[in-house]
C-alpha cells in the first residue's frame, strides 16, 4: 500500500511541477520575445528553427528541472513523514 501511496503522490506532485515550469516557460517567453507567445506546434513548417529549436532546448530543460524539483521533494517529505526512504529508493554515497 505504500508503495501505491507514495507513487501516486509522485504523479501528482510531477503534474503539477510540470504545469508550473509549462507556465513559467509560457511567461519567460514572452519577456523575452517581445511578447509573443511560444510556438503552439514548433514542428509546423511556418515555425522559424531558431524558435523551434530554442523552446524545444528550454522546455526540456525546464521540464526536467521540476521532474527533479519534484521527486526529490515528495522523497524528501515521505522520509520526513515516516522516517524511511520511498519504497524503491535507496541511499547512495556521494
Amino acid at each position: 500500500m505504500q508503495k501505491v501511496l507514495y507513487k501516486v503522490f509522485g504523479i501528482l506532485t510531477g503534474v503539477l511541477a510540470a504545469k508550473l515550469a509549462r507556465s513559467l516557460m509560457e511567461s519567460s517567453w514572452k519577456r523575452t520575445h517581445a511578447g509573443a507567445n511560444p510556438p503552439r506546434q514548433p514542428d509546423a513548417p511556418g515555425t522559424q528553427w531558431g524558435e523551434a529549436l530554442t523552446w524545444a532546448v528550454a522546455s526540456g530543460v525546464a521540464a526536467g528541472v521540476a521532474r527533479l524539483l519534484a521527486t526529490k521533494s515528495v522523497a524528501s517529505a515521505w522520509r520526513k513523514a515516516t522516517g524511511h526512504l520511498p519504497p524503491g529508493l535507496e541511499e547512495v554515497g556521494n
